[in-house]
């Protein structure tokens, strides 16, 4: 289709080079081992690691922030979303308004981090008897200055809520947006996301050999970012795209992806700019410096409402299924009706 509808193409780091709306785009894709009785790695595969700060693939994996089951404890948010993609394995969460849940197999947490919320994000090795393989999409959505002050909150969309565009040899899964007649669940409502106007998409992209698929033409002040992550060969509005990829692409038109001998995936990012200051230290995001002391301040002095947990990186043990129990005690599970 369009000749010039690749505008520019970046490589691949850790994390994701994003653009506004957007802040942050991590890709973890770690082939965890058997779970011992603590639900963790074996120790011994924990030698000469930089625990507590281990981001370095070794043996397949990484342990990130934790030192007994890999993930991130306790740590807090200001100022943005953050919509984590579970796309394979488990994620136990924890946060300083006693919610918790756990989720994956391809289910969607939307969490508003708005005013402050501390949380852990812990992947806990359940299986002892078999591999625990573990990716998932974590993207950080901004919000604009009249919303980073709302209450926190999260938002679960179970998988099998989470609908699908289905080719002869593709599958769209939409978490944002929508693709034609097939919209996602409503987001958190004061998400950027929410606001028609925006234009917000979050979609994952699945072509098999020989799989095609065109994306709708948004309007022209959208950014949409394409990421080629798996697979070896695309085309891409007719240009050949043979590396992994962060792929700027023409918001305005539509765009067509196809590939030949192997299957491919994609994620796909896009967004209205917020177009405001952004002024971020670490997990805080706000629009002056002074917001920023500020956060750090309340932080310090509040701790954004305490640790209700025993530990930093708590974990739902080994038989626990898929659930959230939402600040107040409102009880989910896959499945629920509403």
């Amino acid at each position: 289709m369009a000749t010039h509808a690749i505008l520019e193409r970046l490589p691949l780091g850790f994390p994701w080079v994003t653009f506004d709306p957007f802040l942050f785009c991590a890709h973890h894709d770690d082939l965890y081992p058997t779970g011992n009785v603590a639900l963790g790695p074996d120790p011994a595969l924990l030698e000469g690691r930089h625990i507590g700060m281990d981001f370095e693939i070794r043996d397949g994996f990484r342990m990130y922030h934790g030192d007994v089951v890999p993930g991130f404890p306790r740590h807090p948010h200001r100022g943005f979303e953050t919509v984590t993609l579970a796309r394979r394995g488990l994620i136990d969460h924890a946060d300083s308004l006693g919610a918790r849940s756990r989720f994956g197999d391809g289910d969607v947490q939307w969490m508003t981090a708005g005013r402050g919320i501390v949380h852990s994000e812990m992947f806990p090795l359940v299986h002892a008897d078999a591999p625990n393989p573990t990716e998932l999409f974590q993207v950080w959505l901004n919000l604009p200055a009249d919303d980073k002050f709302v209450d926190p909150h999260f938002t679960m969309f179970w998988s099998g809520d989470v609908p699908r565009v289905r080719g002869a040899n593709s599958e769209i899964a939409v978490v944002a947006g929508h693709i034609g007649d097939v919209a996602a669940p409503p987001p958190p409502p004061s998400s950027w996301a929410s606001r028609p106007e925006a234009q917000v998409g979050i979609w994952t992209i699945r072509l098999d050999a020989g799989g095609r698929v065109e994306l709708p033409a948004a309007e022209p002040d959208v950014a949409r970012t394409l990421y080629f992550f798996a697979g070896d060969e695309i085309e891409l509005g007719g240009e050949k795209v043979d590396r992994h990829a962060a792929i700027r692409v023409e918001p305005d038109v539509p765009i067509t992806i196809e590939t030949q001998g192997t299957a491919a995936e994609l994620l796909c990012l896009q967004g209205r700019p917020i177009g405001e200051p952004v002024f971020q230290h670490g997990p805080f995001v706000m629009n002056t410096r002074q917001q920023i002391v500020d956060a750090i301040d309340d932080y310090q002095r509040t701790g954004f409402g305490g640790w209700p947990f025993d530990r930093d990186d708590p974990h739902h043990g080994r038989g626990q299924g898929r659930f959230a129990v939402h600040a107040g005690g409102r009880r989910e599970e896959p499945g629920d009706a509403g």
